[in-house]
């Protein structure tokens, strides 16, 4: 069984046919924070996909909470998240 972090990339780029996906764990951060004391993970998301053109930012991050449901408030207690179209990842990438 792949860790959570992990777990979380798969999920992302499977559910979102994400082009590029990088997730930190950033928990140990907030040891002793109470989300932290219940076993919710604190991470950080920059997310890829086709599936954000031509959606706000908020509209993005609510396709990344949904494809996320079944962790969030379990395995995931917070989520910081960089979404970027496809389109603008390649064009940035070429520089």
């Amino acid at each position: 069984m792949p860790d959570r972090r992990q777990h979380i990339e798969d999920k992302l780029r499977e559910s979102l046919a994400a082009v590029f996906v990088e997730v930190v764990d950033e928990s140990h951060l907030h040891a002793g924070h109470a989300g932290a004391r219940s076993g919710g993970g604190h991470f950080r998301a920059t997310i890829v996909s086709d599936r954000f053109e031509g959606l706000s930012p908020v509209q993005a991050q609510r396709v990344v909470y949904a494809a996320l449901a079944d962790e969030m408030g379990g395995e995931i207690h917070a989520l910081s998240m960089r979404t970027i179209p496809a389109s603008k990842w390649t064009s940035s990438k070429r520089g």
